[in-house]
């Protein structure tokens, strides 16, 4: 196989077809992938429709896939804040920068 600048656009959506694919049959092996990859997706034709001059449609686009990937990666989000404010704290009781 010749490599190119496709191949690996290629290989990407030959893998997220077979998620599609293996959770359409039952098999959820790629669950939390696909919940992310539609709101991305959302995100990034926004961007390409706010590129081709529709302004409306893309930020559109973008608000909702925003909001739907804020929403999904909120879990991560409180995990950060725990790490912060737990650095914060020992900074706090050291005297100095902790993390």
């Amino acid at each position: 196989m010749r490599m190119n600048r496709h191949t690996g656009l290629a290989l990407l959506f030959i893998g997220f077809g077979a998620m599609i694919l293996a959770s359409r049959m039952g098999l959820h092996i790629g669950h939390h992938v696909m919940s992310f990859l539609f709101p991305a997706a959302l995100v990034g034709l926004g961007f390409v429709g706010m590129k081709n001059g529709r302004t409306f449609i893309g930020a559109a686009l973008i608000l909702i896939g925003g909001g739907v990937l804020l929403g999904k990666m909120s879990g991560v989000f409180a995990i950060l804040i725990a790490v912060g404010l737990i650095c914060y704290g020992f900074s706090l009781l050291r005297g100095k920068s902790a993390c």
